[in-house]
């Protein structure tokens, strides 16, 4: 919690970017582009050396610079099926791992390969029996060898049977990687457009843009106005309040231009730690961001408040998933990491991993 505040984290990731878990050429390939972007965007005395970071995060980690280091309640890890990895970069196990020791920090998201096919389906089934998840997160390709595959959320013969799959297993999102594209691969199926038919599709499915607002901001803001069921978690686009706070602001207006409060109802906080510090953003946000003036007065929107704040911290990504924020609250009131925590300032960043002493 920060200054009174509520904060779900609606993506973690305890990666494993060590070489030894590398499936083929694009493993260092995509564990060289997320260092050196999010290096790039972190806050000085936030960096960590190349050597510090490529390697194989623990759960344990995670959750002490999510709930030790920061402020964030609850951590959603997400479990990833990306090819280039052996174990996915961030495995099953691991998200296992998390629900299993912390559950009420914890909700958990089940990852699989749509291009899997009916292995897709299957192992959809097992993450769910063992995981206990309120969604799945999906990325738009895969690396197969020395080749890309990419597919469309619009797809009825290979993004459907998934989608059908998790409505039958009672899983309340679908969350799909948009925005960012993961190595030299083709930019097409990182846009939004496809999400439309999705949407119309299976309203009973809530289809979760991560990095929504980092790109295809005009499109994203339309579905937002659009879809009762499409939502944004800001993952990355947060990241901007520190390296580019112009880029931040700019990106929240125009998610909001077209929906006004009904957009501001469907957009999440997400910070993507390990891959970037979650504390400056956080903070920056909770006691800094505002819109200027000019967007205000002839932009078309109103000012954002501290009910607004509340809501995309936490209450929009409870709703969501229908999680009852009050009881999760009180349950890890006086836990391991409430008293590691304090009432002070959070821990040094980095000084809780085996990254101790390292930040820049």
């Amino acid at each position: 919690m920060i200054d009174g505040f509520p904060v779900i984290d609606a993506v973690v990731h305890a990666y494993n970017w060590a070489p030894d878990n590398y499936a083929n050429r694009y493993g260092a390939i995509l564990a060289q582009q997320v260092y050196h972007a999010t290096h790039a965007a972190a806050a000085p005395g936030y960096r960590l050396p190349q050597d510090t970071w490529i390697r194989d995060w623990s759960v344990e980690e995670i959750s002490n610079v999510s709930f030790v280091e920061s402020y964030a309640d609850i951590a959603v890890h997400h479990a990833l099926q990306i090819g280039a990895y052996k174990d996915g970069s961030c495995s099953f196990a691991k998200a296992l791992e998390a629900k299993q020791r912390w559950p009420n920090r914890t909700v958990a998201y089940a990852g699989v390969d749509p291009l899997d096919g009916k292995r897709a389906l299957d192992e959809l089934d097992r993450q769910v029996e063992l995981l206990k998840p309120v969604g799945v997160k999906l990325y738009p390709n895969t690396f197969v060898a020395d080749q890309v595959k990419g597919w469309r959320m619009d797809d009825p013969e290979v993004a459907f049977p998934v989608f059908e799959r998790a409505r039958k297993l009672g899983l309340k999102v679908v969350a799909i990687h948009k925005a960012v594209p993961m190595g030299p691969v083709p930019m097409d199926v990182y846009k939004v457009d496809d999400i439309d038919r999705a949407a119309i599709a299976f309203p009973e499915l809530n289809f979760e843009i991560v990095h929504g607002g980092a790109a295809f901001v005009e499109e994203t803001a339309w579905q937002l106005a659009r879809f009762q069921n499409v939502w944004v978690n800001l993952e990355i686009t947060s990241a901007m309040l520190v390296h580019a706070p112009g880029q931040f602001h700019d990106a929240m207006f125009n998610l909001m231009r077209v929906g006004q409060e009904h957009a501001l109802r469907r957009i999440m906080w997400g910070t993507g730690c390990m891959a970037i510090h979650p504390r400056p953003a956080l903070e920056r946000f909770v006691r800094e961001f505002r819109f200027n003036d000019d967007t205000v007065t002839l932009g078309g929107v109103r000012q954002i408040t501290d009910a607004d704040k509340h809501r995309i911290l936490a209450d929009n990504y409870a709703e969501m998933v229908g999680l009852d924020l009050g009881s999760r609250l009180a349950a890890i009131g006086n836990d391991e990491f409430a008293k590691r925590r304090g009432t002070g300032a959070p821990a040094a960043p980095y000084s809780t991993t085996a990254s101790a002493g390292r930040a820049e």
